[in-house]
């Protein structure tokens, strides 16, 4: 496979190119840029604590956790290794200071002590968006929890695979430097690497008989909607709980079935979320394979230990607390001060600690950010709903804070 860089325009035209992904891949490694200079501009403009609104109302519950688990994954790296970003450069020696002191928090005041002390508010900006800069979107998502089973039967029908032998992913970057986190899907036949099978494929039995099947689920509604969000819990006959997490794609291309149903004349624009899709699936069974293969990209799962749902710095995430947002701006693992407003037709403000501790192929821009909710129905309902404007300012650890400082 790795013979030269002439593979690169056959490797282009076998499969679809990363990059397009809606759901979340918590163990997908963070695909950085290919260079500095193509890294659009990062505004960053030192505030006080004082100047962060409802800094004083946030009461910090879950927040060490979020930051500890964050700061773990830091500091056991080499402490001069690049963490960063091509528009925030960091190293692990950035952060020991601030991370040791934030273990040694005992309580929500001597946590803010030690955020206080230890690190600097930045707001951010998008310098080409103007005096709109510092404003972007909000949107959440959650850990979907579904009914399935071990065996299959008529009940638990709608199997969840395991990343097939035969998926091939192909770093381009290792052909082309100018290719640099990009990459191609597929599987190899008769020596050619060509296009893996497309969810409709998939789902009328292209894999059948390799027993990739993980576990069988009792509504194939949900297993799409698990394909969406990456990872989930599976609630077993027993009450036993097994969590799953994204283990790979097909390669091919997320296309929004929401969307294909408000194009079609189906469903109202404020009819497309979870719950109007599933009651427009459930006027409408005979139809439901076609929707769902409108979508040709599939998600290949790995049953995961502890706790969860892993994100993509590899750690927990923490409801509430937790972040996806765009890494080719925010470094994974930075904390961040959000202030937006709450699902819904609100403008009930929602200010409070975050941890950037994920990310997602919707997820682009300076100021964008999806926001955590945790696993149930009142998660799916609030991340449902949450379409909110607003800003963020970011916490650097005090280092890092002094060199932007002085660099701006």
């Amino acid at each position: 496979m790795r013979s030269g860089a002439r593979l690169i325009p056959l490797l282009l035209a076998c499969a679809v190119l990363w990059g397009c992904e809606a759901e979340k891949e918590p163990e997908k490694p963070e695909e950085k840029a290919p260079t500095e200079e193509a890294a659009p501009a990062l505004a960053l403009s030192p505030v006080a604590f004082a100047d962060l609104p409802g800094w004083t109302d946030d009461g910090l519950d879950g927040a060490q956790q979020a930051l500890l688990r964050s700061c773990g994954r830091i500091t056991a790296q080499p402490a001069d290794k690049e963490i960063g970003t091509p528009a925030l450069e960091t190293t692990p020696a950035d952060w020991q200071a601030a991370c040791d002191a934030l273990a040694a928090a005992t309580d929500a005041a001597s946590l803010k002590a030690a955020l206080e002390s230890g690190f600097t508010p930045f707001a951010v900006a998008d310098p080409s968006k103007g005096d709109a800069g510092d404003q972007g979107l909000f949107t959440g998502y959650f850990e979907a929890e579904l009914t399935g089973s071990r065996t299959q039967s008529d009940t638990f029908a709608t199997p969840l695979y395991a990343r097939p032998g035969d998926l091939v992913t192909v770093d381009l970057g290792l052909f082309d430097p100018d290719l640099k986190g990009k990459g191609v899907v597929g599987k190899v036949q008769d020596g050619k690497l060509i296009p893996y099978p497309m969810r409709g494929d998939i789902e009328s039995g292209a894999l059948a008989g390799q027993d990739l099947e993980l576990l069988w689920i009792d509504d194939p509604v949900d297993v799409f909607l698990l394909q969406v969000q990456g990872s989930g819990r599976v609630v077993l006959p027993d009450g036993e709980v097994v969590r799953v997490g994204f283990a790979a794609h097909n390669g091919h291309g997320y296309k929004s079935i929401g969307r294909k149903l408000i194009d079609e004349g189906e469903l109202q624009a404020h009819e497309a979320s979870w719950s109007g899709i599933r009651k427009w699936i459930e006027k409408n069974p005979d139809k439901a394979h076609d929707l769902f293969a409108f979508n040709p990209r599939f998600i290949f799962f790995r049953l995961l230990q502890g706790d969860g749902p892993i994100g993509a710095e590899g750690v927990a995430l923490t409801p509430e607390r937790s972040m996806a947002v765009d890494t080719g701006f925010i470094p994974l693992g930075m904390p961040l001060w959000l202030d937006t407003t709450r699902p819904g037709v609100t403008e009930d403000p929602l200010r409070r600690l975050m941890v950037a501790q994920d990310k997602g192929g919707a997820i682009k821009g300076v100021v964008r950010g999806d926001f955590f909710w945790g696993y149930g129905d009142e998660a799916l309902a609030e991340a449902g709903r949450m379409k909110s404007k607003g800003r963020y300012f970011l916490l650097l650890p005090n280092p890092l804070a002094e060199r932007v400082a002085a660099s701006s």
